[in-house]
């Protein structure tokens, strides 16, 4: 058996650092600060320009539709975002569930302040 599981009926959701976004986590390397977790976006979530200066962040959508400027991120849709890089505004137009590796620290700064971490991270694993 596996060590670490989740089960889709025992799913723990926690605030995320923006409000409408609520994550999941699924599992965390203390000695590096990756995280590998489930992130929801309630319908009309708009997260602003953000970087995560510690980590990088790799995300697959499961449901919903994400919406980036002109660029629509369904289901199935993959994009990766190297440490310290701007990205977003974006905006989910229905729920959306996405699963999201970051292979460091997670900490956000939003695109126009220099080190405020809005909101909470989520605890580990």
């Amino acid at each position: 058996m596996f060590p670490n599981i989740r089960l889709p009926n025992t799913t723990l959701w926690e605030p995320g650092p923006f409000p409408g976004v609520e994550f999941a986590p699924l599992s965390h390397d203390p000695s590096t600060g990756a995280r590998f977790l489930l992130r929801r976006f309630a319908p009309g979530t708009t997260i602003p320009a953000h970087r995560h200066p510690q980590a990088a962040e790799s995300v697959v959508v499961l449901k919903g539709k994400w919406i980036e400027g002109k660029i629509e991120y369904g289901p199935g849709s993959f994009f990766h975002a190297p440490k310290n890089t701007v990205h977003g505004p974006h905006r989910a137009d229905k729920e959306v569930i996405s699963v999201t590796w970051y292979d460091g620290p997670l900490t956000v700064e939003t695109a126009d302040d220099s080190g405020v971490t809005p909101g909470a991270v989520p605890p580990a694993v």
